[in-house]
């Protein structure tokens, strides 16, 4: 395959579309329920930079095309060898390494397996009542190792993880939004219209104040007592330094919108 042929089966199988501060990137391969091959993970990958390139970019939204999230891997592009993984990004081109800017999953019809992994590499999730998310690698003698077995014990009770990993079922959005997992359940058809109106509340924010506290709160599970606040201060002092927090201290003063410029 010429490298022109693969720029055009890589745009084809992710679609970006700005929304002012906001990008909209979706997987679109909907004939295999938007199946992770080498092509959406270069793409997801793609869009990744460009959020995370461009200054005029703040907040990212990422749903799937024809109705449903992801179904996950391509078992068919595995079998015949495959790689669904890109570069230090990992699986779907974004579980070891996501934007560093917010990102949020808008699910509909289901999120599973490397479908679920996807959603749980994004800050916030948006999800449509009905969906149905789960990680059922046992029930193909896979595991379930592009991040759910690592994240979800995290942010879930243990006894439910490992129900949900144990026996490979899948459980409603409902559930997941009692379990906190879910932070907007919506109506069929409303996830992506809900998602941008939060990745537009989050836009409002200033971007450099968003990578920060984003990179704050997920790197501090391993840091120790003594050195947590010398961490989060190496993060956050640019910031405080920055023209941007002169800038919203002023626009709060003078009770107008804040101006910002990224530095």
């Amino acid at each position: 395959m010429s490298a022109e042929q693969t720029a055009v089966s890589t745009a084809e199988a992710v679609i970006t579309e700005r929304r002012g501060s906001v990008l909209l990137i979706t997987l679109n391969r909907p004939e295999v329920r938007n199946a992770v091959n080498a092509a959406l993970a270069a793409g997801v990958a793609g869009a990744l930079d460009e959020l995370d390139g461009d200054e005029g970019l703040s907040v990212g939204v990422l749903t799937g095309a024809g109705g449903f999230f992801s179904a996950g891997m391509d078992l068919g592009a595995f079998v015949k060898g495959e790689s669904a993984w890109f570069g230090d990004r990992g699986f779907a081109g974004i579980t070891q390494r996501a934007a560093r800017k917010p990102l949020i999953a808008a699910i509909e019809g289901f999120a599973l397996a490397g479908g679920m992994e996807i959603a749980l590499a994004c800050d916030l999730i948006v999800a449509a009542r009905g969906a149905r998310l789960g990680i059922p690698e046992v029930k193909r003698s896979l595991v379930a190792a592009g991040g759910a077995l690592l994240r979800m014990p995290r942010r879930m009770p243990y006894h439910v993880v490992m129900e949900l990993a144990l026996t490979g079922d899948p459980l409603p959005a409902e559930r997941f939004s009692e379990l906190g997992l879910v932070n907007r359940l919506v109506e069929p058809g409303a996830a992506v219209e809900t998602a941008l109106e939060l990745a537009a509340s989050l836009a409002k924010n200033g971007p450099l104040a968003l990578i920060a506290t984003k990179q704050i709160l997920q790197e501090q599970f391993d840091w120790t007592s003594t050195e947590m606040w010398d961490r989060q201060g190496a993060i956050s002092g640019p910031v405080f330094a920055s023209e941007d927090a002169r800038e919203g201290s002023a626009a709060f003063k003078e009770k107008r919108d804040p101006i910002w410029q990224g530095r």
